[in-house]
């Protein structure tokens, strides 16, 4: 196991070839949890959504004991018949565990509008079972995988009342990333006592200010999707650290987010987006996307061209009102470029150009006084993302 991935009690995994990808490499996995386990999740706001998320959604009310994962095949624009498949991978699993079929939640991720073959679940479900291990999580981390470079992993603990409390986490996501459940799958385990409500509430908190803060192309996947599950095996409720729980689950998701980012398809640089000074924090977030997800400013930010005039464009064509030319100033990390819409006195082309450099940059963007501050993290745009997406399917 991964050293900075921890083991939580009541949490089982395991992740084998089953065919389905054709270089024989991980990619069925499962997530197998104690009986009693209460499970959350958010999903994709993208409208033709996945089979597997359909199903995962009419399950979630159940006592969920598994989380069954593929990946190679997404298993989205496949109709009826997709549907079918997302139900039967889940009646075996059920079948082979001796849980009920409700009591899975299936993922899927990879290319779109293929079938799922079905036969590599009917294969090796029990192979798959028969690997879980107290330990397995980091090769599920590895299992759930596409375009992604690096396997995506984190754990974050702390103690009540001298109990330990463990959070660990994984994720995939390097491509088709935008808000709205930034293509991504993330599964979060824990060893606390918490209702369904409970979880839910930490997870939407949490997943607004990490997952639903990236972007890397704009583009919102059928099949995005989070789960929080926890085993209850701390001897610690939810309800004795509150703020202790969600501060943890928010440093681990945006750990999680960061890292997608930084594992951007074809990224060289990982850039924040930061916005302050407008009426409403939505606001403020409608210009940091607007800067995020203009091509010429990425591609600036990959040619490390300080071609401020990009950002400065940018932030005029975003859809907010009360913007005012003398009220902008813009820096690139502690580096002013505009100040009250001139052009700074301790800006120079030179200067710019090195900050541009970095591999790591801050784009702050001032926009008032207001006290109002969000942040968005994003990636450059290279040849390579162009390659590995004209590429994917071959």
């Amino acid at each position: 196991m991964s050293n900075d991935l921890l083991a939580v009690n009541g949490v089982e995994c395991s992740s084998i070839a089953s065919g389905i990808k054709k270089n024989n490499s991980l990619d069925l996995s499962l997530i197998s949890l104690i009986e009693g386990s209460k499970t959350a999740a958010v999903f994709t706001q993208n409208i033709f959504c996945a089979a597997p998320v359909l199903v995962a959604k009419n399950h979630l009310n159940s006592n969920i004991e598994a989380l069954l994962i593929n990946s190679g095949n997404a298993n989205a624009g496949t109709g009826k018949k997709g549907l079918e498949n997302a139900y039967k991978s889940c009646d075996m699993l059920a079948k082979e565990l001796g849980i009920k079929s409700e009591q899975v939640l299936p993922f899927s991720t990879g290319v779109i509008g293929e079938l799922l073959p079905i036969g590599s679940f009917e294969s090796n479900v029990n192979s798959l079972v028969a690997s879980l291990s107290d330990d397995g999580m980091s090769k599920v981390a590895k299992g759930i995988l596409t375009t992604d470079l690096v396997e995506k992993s984190c754990s974050v603990a702390f103690e009540v009342d001298g109990k330990k409390i463990t959070l660990s986490g994984i994720a995939k996501g390097s491509g088709m990333i935008r808000p709205d459940m930034a293509t991504m799958l993330s599964f979060i385990v824990s060893d606390i006592g918490a209702s369904k409500e409970e979880l839910q509430n930490c997870l939407n908190v949490a997943v607004k200010q990490s997952f639903n803060r990236i972007t890397v192309d704009g583009d919102t996947s059928t099949n995005d999707s989070c789960t929080l599950s926890v085993t209850n095996q701390s001897g610690i409720l939810y309800s004795q650290c509150k703020d202790e729980f969600q501060k943890a689950l928010n440093d681990l998701t945006k750990k999680l987010a960061h890292m997608i980012v930084k594992d951007g398809e074809g990224a060289t640089k990982f850039v924040e987006v930061n916005v302050s000074g407008l009426q409403s924090s939505d606001d403020c977030l409608e210009v940091a996307y607007t800067v995020s997800h203009s091509p010429l400013v990425k591609t600036a930010l990959f040619a490390s061209d300080a071609n401020w005039g990009r950002i400065l464009a940018a932030v005029g064509r975003s859809k907010v009102e009360g913007i005012t030319f003398e009220n902008i100033n813009i820096f690139l990390n502690n580096l002013q470029i505009i100040d009250s819409g001139e052009i700074s006195g301790q800006y120079t082309e030179d200067a710019g150009s090195s900050e541009m450099k970095k591999s790591e940059i801050i784009i702050r963007i001032e926009l008032g006084s207001s006290l109002n501050n969000e942040s968005v993290w994003t990636t450059d745009l290279s040849y390579d993302y162009v390659k590995i997406n004209a590429e994917y399917r071959s």
